[in-house]
């Protein structure tokens, strides 16, 4: 008798539940189906603009061209051409080296400026907003234009930098910037710092807004100065900002065009000082001929593999450290 009441009871809460189940699998059904509709457009374009270029370079590199006429399969020929025959693979190396130098020299120049002017900026009140304003104006600005800019600015012959040396008696001083190879690189790179400097700086500033003033205040209380506190309280809870500043500058680095095209034209300024990727890529597909197609389309795909590579790895890593703490 017990027994039968149990049974009972349970397949009556079942019954009961049922329904219930019926109900949470209709609204999540409901909620899977508009948020399918509403993400379908950016998935759409998402397809059409990063997945499909991305599909159809990998298909191109596999194949041997004679202009735009398609030839034959070369399966991984046009990689291993670019990364091992000569010339290419002497102009790749050189321009990963180059570039590996470029983002290096970002890092050091234009995030510790920035991660310096966002510190200044987190302390004062009247005229922050401007002073962030105008720190940020250039990089609203092509790089081609500022490029050429800054080309007109250095010119040798009419630019007010050696017009400005040439009037105050230091002659010496008055070079062509743009024609040193010693100089060329470290140009870009302030150049390029110059003008994207106001990202991390409000990236950082956006930081520095979510940590407690209490903690740095009780830092201070136990004794340590405001450099000391900056670095053992501020600095490592920036972590996660300079993870994302460092993936951002990978990327910009590793995809720049614009501006050493700018400065050096397409063959890289002064005894390929400046020559990049980019400038590489553009070589071969719009300058080359004959299997320019493929060769250039190999020459994309290594970039992806190597960019996407380096953001995943970082970003896997800073996860990582970022949970153990």
């Amino acid at each position: 008798m017990v027994q039968a009441e149990e049974l009972m009871l349970r397949t009556g809460a079942a019954a009961q539940a049922a329904p219930v189940r019926k109900r949470r699998w209709r609204r999540k059904a409901v909620r899977f189906g508009w948020g399918m509709a509403f993400s379908a457009p950016a998935a759409v374009l998402y397809g059409v603009f990063v997945v499909l270029p991305l599909v159809t370079a990998l298909w191109y590199g596999l194949y041997r061209w004679s202009g735009t006429t398609r030839k034959g399969f070369a399966g991984s020929g046009n990689f291993h051409d670019v990364l091992f025959d000569y010339p290419f693979a002497q102009q790749f190396w050189s321009a990963l080296w180059h570039n590996a130098i470029f983002f290096v020299g970002t890092m050091a120049v234009e995030n510790t400026l920035g991660l310096l002017l966002a510190v200044v900026l987190h302390r004062i009140f009247r005229g922050k907003r401007a002073f962030q304003t105008l720190i940020s104006l250039p990089y609203l600005i092509s790089p081609l234009i500022i490029g050429y800019l800054w080309t007109l600015i250095l010119s040798p012959n009419f630019g007010p930098v050696n017009a400005f040396f040439n009037a105050v008696g230091l002659h010496s001083l008055a070079l062509p910037w743009l024609g040193e190879p010693q100089l060329s690189m470290p140009l870009v790179i302030a150049i390029n710092a110059w003008q994207w400097v106001g990202c991390p700086m409000l990236i950082f500033g956006a930081a520095l807004t979510t940590i407690p003033h209490e903690l740095e205040e009780a830092a201070m209380m136990d004794g340590a100065g405001a450099w000391k506190a900056f670095w053992r309280i501020r600095f490592p809870l920036l972590m996660p900002a300079v993870g994302v500043v460092t993936i951002l500058t990978f990327i910009g680095c590793f995809n720049a065009f614009d501006l050493v095209y700018a400065l050096g034209g397409s063959s890289g300024g002064p005894a390929g000082s400046m020559d990049l990727l980019g400038l590489m890529f553009y070589r071969i597909a719009f300058l080359g001929s004959g299997n320019n197609v493929g060769l250039s389309s190999a020459m994309a795909m290594i970039m992806f593999v190597l960019i996407f590579g380096f953001a995943i790895t970082a970003d896997r890593v800073l996860r990582r450290r970022e949970a153990q703490r």
